[in-house]
Formats: C-alpha cells, sequence, structure tokens
C-alpha cells in the first residue's frame, strides 16, 4: 500500500510517500480502506519528534482518524460488515492506503456525509464533546468562551455548544470571525487586538463565564481564571503557547470554587478512549444526518502531498480540518 513514513523527525519535507505492507489485522481489528484521513496538531508534533518512536500500541505510520469502507475484520469483531463505511480515531497509520481500527472505536458514517466530510469528524467533536460536556458540564443557559474557536477542535466546541443551548464567546484572528459566527458563536473576540479577559469582563457585568475550553496554555491560564464566574470550570484541551507553569492566584481560585481539568486522548488507554467515543456516539451522532451539526473542512490534499497539508495547518491560517485523499 502506499503510505507517508519518514526517516528523521523535523520540518515537513521529511514526510516521504513509500510503499509499505498492510496492516495485520488483529481478533477486534477493522481493516479499512482509507478514503480520507483528518490531519490534526497531534500529527505535526509527531514529525517533530515530541512523542518519539512510540507506535501507542498500533502503529508507527502517522495519523489518528480515518474514514473508509471495511474491507476485512478480525475474529471477534461484532456489529460490522464487510463494505459499512466507517469513520473513527486509530492509534496511528491513518496516512496510508489501509488502516486498521479497533471495532469499538468505529462510528457508522451517518446518511449523506462523504468521506471527506467524515474523515473531519472523529477527533475533533469527539475531543469537543469530552471537554464541554463530559468534563465542562456545560448546559442550557450557561456561558462558554472557546479559544482558537476556528481551529478544528475550536469549530467543532462552538457547534457543540451551541446545540446545548449555551451563550457562545470565541476567540480568533478578525479574519476568520464571521465563519466562528456563522458556526455559532454569539460573541466573536479577535485575539490580536483585544485582551479577551477584559472582553468578557464587559460583555458578562463582570461577573465571567461558566465554561472556558482552552488549547494555548501559560500565556491564557491567568486571564481565564480572571475569565471565569463563580464556580467557574477550565478545561485544558491544548499548550500550544506553551506549558511553563504561571503564578496562580490561588485565593480566587479557593473562594471562587474554581474547577480545572485537562484532558489529552492520544495518550489515554484504550478502554477510556472507546468509552469518549461512545459518549460522543450516543449524544451527538445523529445530530449530523440532520444538518445541526456539520464537518467544517478547510482543505483536501491527496496523500503524496501530506508535506504540503502539514505546512497549510502551521500556516494557522486554516479554519476547520486539513483532510488527506489516499
Amino acid at each position: 500500500m502506499r503510505a507517508i513514513e519518514f526517516s528523521e523527525f523535523g520540518a515537513a519535507s521529511v514526510l516521504q510517500l513509500a510503499d509499505l505492507p498492510e496492516p495485520a489485522v488483529r481478533p477486534h481489528d477493522l481493516l479499512v480502506r482509507v478514503r480520507a484521513a483528518g490531519v490534526n496538531r497531534a500529527d505535526v508534533l509527531h514529525r517533530e519528534g515530541h512523542y518519539g518512536r512510540s507506535d501507542f500500541g498500533d502503529s508507527t505510520l502517522m495519523g489518528l482518524e480515518i474514514a473508509g469502507e471495511v474491507v476485512g475484520m478480525g475474529s471477534e469483531v461484532r456489529q460490522w460488515r464487510l463494505g459499512d463505511r466507517v469513520m473513527g480515531i486509530v492509534g496511528g497509520g491513518a496516512y496510508a492506503e489501509f488502516a486498521r481500527i479497533d471495532y469499538r472505536m468505529a462510528l457508522a458514517i451517518p446518511g449523506g456525509i462523504d468521506y471527506v466530510q467524515a474523515a473531519a469528524i472523529p477527533e475533533v467533536f469527539v475531543t469537543a464533546h469530552e471537554a464541554l460536556v463530559h468534563l465542562g458540564r456545560l448546559v442550557a443557559g450557561e456561558s462558554v468562551l472557546i479559544h482558537a474557536a476556528a481551529s478544528g477542535v475550536g469549530s467543532a466546541a462552538v457547534q457543540l455548544a451551541k446545540a446545548c443551548g449555551a451563550k457562545v464567546f470565541a476567540t480568533a484572528k478578525s479574519a476568520k470571525l464571521d465563519r466562528v459566527r456563522e458556526l455559532g458563536a454569539d460573541v466573536g473576540i479577535d485575539y490580536t487586538t483585544t485582551d479577551f479577559a477584559e472582553a468578557i469582563k464587559e460583555a458578562t457585568d463582570g461577573n465571567g463565564v461558566d465554561l472556558i475550553i482552552d488549547f494555548i496554555g501559560a500565556p491564557y491560564f491567568n486571564r481565564n481564571l480572571a475569565s471565569l464566574d463563580f464556580g467557574g470550570r477550565l478545561v485544558q484541551v491544548g499548550l500550544l503557547g506553551g506549558s511553563t507553569p504561571p503564578e496562580i492566584d490561588l485565593q480566587r481560585l479557593l473562594y471562587r470554587h474554581l474547577h480545572i481539568f485537562g484532558t489529552v486522548m492520544k495518550s489515554r488507554p484504550q478502554a477510556e478512549k472507546q468509552a469518549m467515543t461512545k459518549r460522543f456516539r450516543d449524544t451527538w451522532l445523529d445530530h449530523f444526518s440532520n444538518g445541526e451539526l456539520r464537518a467544517v473542512v478547510d482543505s483536501v490534499f491527496p496523500l503524496e502531498k501530506a508535506a504540503e497539508a502539514h505546512e497549510r495547518m502551521e500556516s494557522n491560517e486554516s479554519v476547520g480540518k486539513i483532510v488527506l485523499t489516499p
């Protein structure tokens, strides 16, 4: 099969097309003919060496997200049949013509959704649901601030928060704010010209929001705490701005009864990943067929241009997901 590999860590140019063996099918696996693969920030980190050469139990190849049809299955697989259209999160190996996925991680592609759209759904929407609903406990009538709202997970989180009945504040570059509002944001904040903490303070009469979803980390941390209402929750999903611990105002944390959560899917045990996938499927999967939720696709690249797809992600100009088509 054709697949993307790299022999050394480095810039996007290290990604090369190669001819490699198809993955072996284990008892709980589906073998999927990959029609589209989502590109994620974790792939860039993988390429740069942040994860070393660990295969996380599934593949040494890059890629966490696939959509395609089932062409083979292991002896312990239940519920799936050959030819079924599936999408889902894998532990590696998505940048290839064939990939294996534990059948308990696979999701049926909703009607009316093509493979490119399907590849833009699993990782970002499962992560967004976990942050907003499972950990963040967002309910109708509350308010939420979503940082990096034009990113893959951010654009999914905006949609889910709106579907939950929340008031949505969102940060993004000015050029992306109109698109973020189209997805459901009530208030867009240009983080390049506006201090989001001051904007939240003014918009909420000094009270703050109930929940914040953050991908930036250290540079935003104290301003995030200052932007939370009494009993507010901060869910840390990424550390794009760095992880150096800031000084924390412990009195604010204590006397305002604030809650801080951290979540990363890639390094979780398989059973927890399966539970996260099930929570998303049971709550939201049907909402794609009726159009309430939609995949946000920024751009599509053929597999052999994976390096260009990574460069697009690193430009920080994208809105939504970047997708490869093997």
